[in-house]
């Protein structure tokens, strides 16, 4: 691989089973020899599918990502408790009572719109500092707040009333635990649930269909190749932002950290502030601004170039 070579932008991961998303991190750190890599949206372990990484610059976009919808496909089974609210966990109730396909669906179609999540105990959420998960290997556990969720859609996509077993596919806002959401649907229902399965179909506007395996990765590495597969930061902005393009005087004034006047920009008839997409005369991309009617100035927000 070309170490002299630069390398910014997303690279979609396709996560496999069983490793963690720093794990993924890590992998790539070793395989594109840089540092500065950072991922959107944590999935557990034994989830796959899409893992947006941010590399060189791109790390910087990671808290302003404007798209926060994520869809997923579930596999789940009704009838069992875990304490992780997972198959992997430890069973701590079952029941027999039997839900037909009528009801499920009645059911899950009620936790559509905003609803209240209890984050589960393992997770990374943080209480004074520590993991919940770090509490839960301890054996304890504690009271936490609901949060906020919104669940977009929800649909059976198959369910066997014999076994209980099925898979769902959901459309949920950023920080929404499918397995929470599996576990209060059972819980709901008077039998219980537990997600068996989670692939990650869409996150941040990407989808599992433009996401490249780790295997695929190295290949591209070993063939130094890897830049084809970096999609460019404003790939994540294009088509939610509408975009600016400065002239060549204006371009040296922005980059500069100049607030520029609306008027100097073409923006003369703002009713409310607005984010853009900032491109220089060349047509490269700077990041993001806010034009702001109140000051009547463009005012920088993150620069990603």
């Amino acid at each position: 691989m070309n170490t002299n070579l630069e390398l910014n932008g997303i690279i979609l991961v396709n996560k496999p089973k069983d490793f963690t998303s720093f794990d993924v991190i890590a992998k790539l750190r070793g395989m594109l020899r840089i540092k500065r890599l950072g991922h959107s949206g944590t999935l557990d372990p034994m989830a796959t599918g899409v893992l947006p990484v941010l590399v060189g610059k791109a790390t910087k976009a990671s808290d302003i990502l404007p798209i926060d919808e994520k869809s997923y496909t579930a596999g789940f089974k009704l009838g069992v408790e875990t304490d992780t609210q997972d198959i992997t966990g430890k069973v701590q109730s079952e029941s027999d009572k039997r839900v037909s396909m009528q009801e499920l669906v009645t059911c899950a179609d009620s936790f559509q719109g905003d609803i209240m999540q209890i984050p589960p105990m393992y997770s990374a959420v943080s209480v004074d500092g520590k993991r919940l998960y770090e509490l839960a290997r301890e054996g304890k556990v504690i009271e936490r707040q609901a949060r906020q969720r919104r669940v977009d859609s929800i649909e059976i996509l198959s369910y066997d009333d014999k076994t209980r077993e099925g898979v769902m596919s959901v459309t949920v806002s950023k920080g929404t635990y499918i397995r929470t959401l599996i576990h209060d649907i059972g819980q709901k229902l008077g039998c219980g649930g537990v997600m068996t399965s989670l692939e990650r179909t869409s996150s941040s506007g990407y989808k599992i269909a433009d996401c490249y395996t780790l295997e695929q990765i190295q290949q591209h590495t070993d063939n130094d190749t890897v830049a084809e597969i970096i999609m460019p930061v404003k790939s994540a902005f294009s088509g939610v932002y509408d975009s600016i393009k400065l002239n060549q005087h204006y371009s040296k004034l922005y980059k500069n950290g100049v607030k520029l006047r609306l008027e100097q920009v073409g923006l003369c008839d703002m009713q409310s502030e607005k984010t853009f997409c900032v491109y220089d005369s060349d047509n490269i991309f700077l990041g993001l601004a806010k034009a702001d009617n109140k000051s009547g100035q463009l005012k920088i927000y993150k620069n990603l170039y």
